[in-house]
């Protein structure tokens, strides 16, 4: 397991190692009983299926219960809210890319220098939410959750343990912060969707920022010569 480095005396705010973090809530952990872990298997299988017929806005808590043929207090007792429901719906999807940043293959995982995987995480990420980008925005957290929300605190994590090893100097916290709204699925929305940009111009976009944002102090004034 690899060891975050300490927080940088910038912050008073402790970084958490992003292969200690869960995506869903501790419910999800393999001690569910048998009878538990089929209806939640029941209720994601019907949220999918409506996602599939009606888009992200047809998943409401009423028609899952309807479409799993159970009572609506069950769908509730079990996720919460419908934010929680879609969360869980993105669950798997989250857990299979957080295992491919943590220990799959480089770029996106270990071996490759920092800012490469920097890069290679964005692209990946923003592939992601597009693949999955209606539901994304229907599973956007709260303005009050948004930034606390386990899985973006995972990504925020990697980004300024990327950081930390490619400008350690820098404030790493704040710029991981910066760098996580590039990412977000409502400006991929508004860029792909709204603006039509294409994908290949948000994802070079990204790398020029990853590019400029780990620049040395150096390496920033020679580019700013004529």
């Amino acid at each position: 397991m690899s060891t975050v480095p300490p927080p940088s005396p910038k912050s008073q705010e402790p970084v958490l190692q992003p292969e200690l973090l869960q995506v869903g809530s501790v419910e999800d952990e393999p001690c569910l009983r048998a009878d538990a872990a089929r209806n939640r298997a029941r209720l994601l299988e019907a949220a999918a299926r409506l996602v599939a017929e009606h888009g992200a806005n047809g998943v409401t808590m009423e028609a899952v219960a309807a479409a799993a043929n159970v009572g609506k207090g069950t769908v509730f007792r079990r996720f919460g809210d419908r934010t929680g429901l879609l969360t869980a719906l993105l669950d798997d999807s989250e857990k299979k890319f957080q295992a491919a940043f943590l220990s799959g293959p480089p770029p996106l995982g270990p071996g490759a220098p920092p800012v490469e995987r920097l890069r290679a995480f964005g692209c990946a990420l923003l592939r992601r939410s597009v693949d999955q980008l209606e539901l994304q925005l229907a599973a956007e957290p709260s303005p009050d959750r948004r930034f606390s929300a386990p899985p973006r605190r995972v990504l925020l994590s990697h980004i300024i343990l990327l950081l930390r090893q490619a400008v350690p100097e820098a404030d790493c916290e704040l710029l991981a912060r910066t760098l996580m709204e590039y990412l977000s699925p409502v400006l991929v929305h508004h860029l792909t969707r709204q603006c039509g940009m294409p994908m290949e111009r948000v994802e070079a976009g990204w790398c020029y920022l990853v590019d400029r944002v780990t620049a040395t102090s150096d390496q920033s004034r020679s580019a700013q010569l004529p």
